[in-house]
């Protein structure tokens, strides 16, 4: 699956078969938080700290952000939070 795909999966009623980091990403998009939220703790591997930092950065709790984006081995994005979406779900779905 590519990005492309995977942002017309946003249409669906549920994600596709893609790893919790990638269905937390997924469930964000949807506008659903605290179930991406829900699934980035799940992992303890760096996609998921990576995805976590990032909904905590959304959230606007940099603080708790900052702390999951050191775990994850990745410094806080300057881009926007759109543009990081796009970025992390790139890099997760081609390692997939």
């Amino acid at each position: 699956m590519d990005l492309s795909a995977f942002r017309a999966s946003l249409a669906d009623a549920t994600p596709p078969a893609v790893g919790l980091p990638l269905q937390a990403l997924w469930w964000a998009a949807k506008g659903d938080w605290n179930r991406a939220h829900g699934c980035a703790q799940q992992g303890e591997d760096a996609a998921s700290c990576w995805v976590h930092a990032w909904l905590h950065r959304q959230e606007g709790d940099l603080a708790n952000a900052g702390y999951w984006y050191a775990r994850a081995g990745h410094a806080m994005s300057p881009a926007s939070l759109d543009e990081e979406w796009a970025d992390i779900a790139g890099v997760l779905l081609r390692e997939a």
